[in-house]
């Protein structure tokens, strides 16, 4: 079984995983699709990525349009703030943000659906991300929204670290600039 934590913006989830361990340490599953069918979590994935990160470096907020992602992400080794965006122009949430603490301590995972930004700040050094995609990555599609977007109001937890981005996720557009996705509920 796995616990699941609906957020307040319709979509993302927090799946907490039964984990069972002894001295020895522990197991768990992180993907079981017969399992993750019957709690009505019907994924197809088509891409694993992993990504390493020492503490302070931020990715985000990418998304693909045409083309969008949904992630199953997972922190296997250190921490990060995992955020996700929801950019579904029509949605009643367009433009607002879900953060959760993911590591390695809490094995948590996060369900990122297609039609949001997604992003992650880095707590700890060498911290290992991975994560499950069911479109292939498309550079042509991809896309970012500013991090620090004053509209979108992240509140990211980084007191007492250096913010360390890459040249793309400096130069992301502001909500209002981003070509949002069409969203029907």
């Amino acid at each position: 079984m796995m616990n699941i934590v609906r957020c307040d913006i319709e979509g993302p989830l927090i799946l907490e995983p039964e984990v069972f361990g002894d001295e020895r340490g522990f197991f768990m599953e992180s993907w079981n699709a017969e399992k993750f069918a019957a709690a009505g979590l019907n994924m197809a994935f088509v891409q694993d990525n992993h990504s390493r990160s020492q503490e302070g470096v931020l990715r985000g907020m990418h998304f693909q349009n045409p083309g969008p992602q949904a992630k199953l992400v997972r922190v296997v080794n250190g921490a990060v703030y995992d955020v996700a965006v929801d950019l579904r122009r029509s949605s009643p949430t367009f433009g607002k943000w879900k953060g959760v603490e993911l590591s390695a301590a809490n094995k948590r995972i996060f369900w990122v659906p297609q039609g949001f930004a997604h992003g992650f700040l880095t707590l700890e050094n060498d911290t290992d991300l991975l994560y499950k995609c069911d479109a292939a990555y498309t550079p042509s599609n991809e896309h970012s929204l500013a991090w620090d977007d004053p509209e979108v109001g992240i509140e990211w937890p980084t007191q007492g670290l250096q913010i360390q981005l890459s040249t793309k996720d400096r130069e992301g557009k502001s909500l209002s600039e981003v070509e949002a996705f069409v969203w029907k509920s």
